[in-house]
């Protein structure tokens, strides 16, 4: 007999058939034709969307985790980490730290199918505040990021001429005496054309934070521009998302792909791609190169922003996630390396124009992409077409990364107040709408004559002090107090299968070893923000990114403190109680499913592996 075959006498034959082929697709997504399904899942909970097609999970995860960062920061790290054996201890961070974690959060998204708030209320109440700040931290991201994409649309539109405006110093926002056709490793106090179109044109910056300036009307415009594209790419949740990363997650790999062939043809390119890869042994002997190469491949594939959670909350409860944790997490570092190639290629060509070291040229952040890269086109056959595609890249590579981060704030409202929300707002759409306007207008000193300044200073004390913390505490209530052996019958009853020893022992030791080394590494290494190579900020602009950074870590010891004093008992016992997943980890139609499968067991023999998962949920709920 069949044990996964199910009990269909008293079913029509239309539904046999609809049962069987959802079988046979349960069958396909294990990736083979024997053995038993896995428990089939539920609906969505209070109706929440699904993706219509599994690549577009994939899609929209690749798009997310496939950002910036892979253009303007991993070039340069590797390069002054060592060249092409900085590849060495970045790809064994990837094996070790960064696709056990990244599984691990599709795990817990796509199991208790709610956002980062919910799922770590759930899975571990002590520590529900890094849910809640994964939110915050997402949401002050999404303030000043969309602000990379104002930017590249400024340069897309003036991309549109025959003669780059950014091409000669004979322009009225040029400061002649002290503007340069080009870079010049021979007078410190040139600046570069671009770098002059980048600060006086773009910018019209001031002198530093205390002199914020007027509004930049033009990119105040771009700024509107640049919300509604996103409002209108996740206004639908996952049915507008899913359609929109067909375009914006495949289209930048066409662009890069153009861009590379025509890089490598131009003179100096191979001296600019050696100059990339040649590898110095003795850098990894040092400790900071390794501790880059963990930060990298966890900022990069965006672990603890709580992105991947809400994304991986719209699948069907037995999709298949570690296929899709290896495919976004290879992919990723894989358009990192090319990514290099790309851009050491361009920075070879200038090095051999103004005849100067690549290494006087070579820079990371927006200087690389808004400065060094557009200089590259000045020089280049049809240079218009060059610069047009390549901010259009940038447009795209923005898009995806910002719209997944509103959707974490969305998803999360959703969950935790859906219905009055929607009794207040009619329409999920109208919630959106008003989740992008708040944020535009947090993000309008960003484009005053002193926003570049509040631009930095945001990104310091968001991306850089925040997230480590936050990743700590997630790893720590997701890893070992939620628990390797709950997150493995987890996957068992998703997948038909536990995981296998290694990602057991990651979730266990080497995740949090690695985590825990990053965060001890960048607090005994901080230093204060600055922008660029002289700017320092007044103390007060020090004392406001602190409170930014308060702003998301405060609601860690908030939220244990809350779940504490509302528990029964001693404070041991209040102690021990929230640390317990509670009852309702599954969603409501989980739980329904469940039993329904647990009191029809003995009539339709379903398979031996959902008598097992019945037992493991049991377990997992506790007494």
């Amino acid at each position: 007999m069949d044990l996964c075959a199910r009990d269909t006498g008293d079913i029509p034959e239309k539904e046999k058939m609809a049962l069987k082929e959802e079988e046979e697709e349960e069958q396909q997504q294990l990736g083979g034709k024997g053995g038993c399904s896995p428990h089939p899942g539920p609906a969505a909970p209070g109706g929440r969307g699904r993706w219509n097609r599994r690549l577009e999970f994939t899609l929209a995860c690749v798009g997310y985790a496939v950002g910036l960062g892979n253009v303007w920061r991993f070039p340069y790290l590797c390069y002054r980490s060592g060249g092409g054996a900085f590849l060495l201890p970045y790809l064994i961070m990837l094996l070790l730290c960064g696709i056990p974690l990244l599984f691990m959060e599709f795990v817990i998204g796509q199991y208790t199918q709610f956002g980062p708030v919910l799922a770590l209320a759930k899975i571990c109440p002590l520590l529900k505040g890094v849910g809640v700040a994964t939110v915050v931290i997402s949401f002050l991201l999404c303030t000043y990021y969309n602000v990379i994409i104002t930017w590249a649309l400024y340069y897309f539109f003036n991309s549109f001429r025959w003669s780059l405006p950014w091409q000669s110093c004979n322009n009225t926002w040029n400061v002649v005496e002290n503007c340069s056709d080009g870079f010049s490793g021979n007078a410190t106090h040139l600046r570069s054309n671009s770098q002059q179109f980048f600060d006086y044109r773009l910018l019209q910056i001031s002198s530093g934070i205390d002199q914020m300036g007027k509004m930049r009307w033009e990119l105040f415009g771009l700024l509107i521009v640049s919300w509604i594209i996103v409002y209108f790419c996740i206004f639908k949740g996952v049915k507008s998302t899913g359609k929109v990363v067909y375009f914006t997650a495949i289209f930048p790999y066409i662009i890069l792909i153009i861009l590379f062939s025509n890089n490598v043809q131009l003179p100096g390119a191979m001296k600019g791609i050696h100059f990339f890869l040649t590898p110095k042994w003795g850098k990894l002997l040092e400790v900071q190169v390794w501790v880059n190469a963990a930060a990298q491949v966890f900022n990069s594939i965006g672990i603890g922003f709580g992105s991947m959670i809400s994304m991986a909350s719209y699948n069907k409860f037995n999709n298949n996630i570690l296929r899709d944790t290896l495919i976004v997490a290879l992919t990723n570092s894989a358009t990192s390396i090319f990514a290099g190639f790309v851009v050491f290629s361009a920075i070879g060509y200038m090095a051999h124009q103004h005849h100067m070291p690549v290494e006087d040229i070579a820079t990371d952040g927006p200087g690389l992409v808004f400065v060094v890269y557009p200089e590259a086109f000045v020089t280049m056959p049809i240079a218009p077409m060059w610069a047009t595609l390549f901010f259009f890249m940038l447009l795209c590579l923005g898009v995806d990364s910002q719209f997944a981060m509103v959707e974490v704030m969305v998803t999360s409202l959703m969950d935790s107040w859906g219905k009055s929300l929607l009794h207040i707002f009619r329409r999920k759409e109208l919630v959106v709408f008003g989740v992008c306007f708040v944020a535009f207008v947090l993000g309008i000193p960003n484009v005053t004559q002193g926003g570049i300044y509040f631009f930095q200073l945001m990104d310091h004390y968001t991306a850089v002090v925040s997230l480590m913390f936050l990743a700590f505490f997630e790893v720590i209530a997701i890893c070992w107090l939620y628990g390797v052996r709950r997150i493995s019958s987890n996957v068992q009853e998703m997948l038909g299968s536990p995981p296998n020893i290694f990602f057991k022992a990651c979730w266990w030791f080497a995740a949090p070893l690695l985590v825990t080394i990053i965060l001890v590494s960048s607090i005994i290494q901080y230093t204060p923000a600055k922008y660029g190579k002289t700017y320092v900020y007044p103390p007060w602009a020090e004392v406001l990114g602190w409170c930014v950074s308060l702003c998301s870590i405060i609601w860690i010891p908030l939220g244990a403190v809350h779940t504490l004093y509302n528990g029964k008992g001693t404070l041991i016992e209040r102690l021990h109680s929230s640390i317990t997943p509670v009852a309702d980890v599954l969603s409501v139609e989980n739980e329904d499913l469940m039993l329904k499968a647990k009191s029809d067991m003995s009539n339709s023999m379903y398979s031996g592996v959902v008598v097992e998962c019945v037992r493991l949920s049991e377990e997992t709920r506790g007494p």
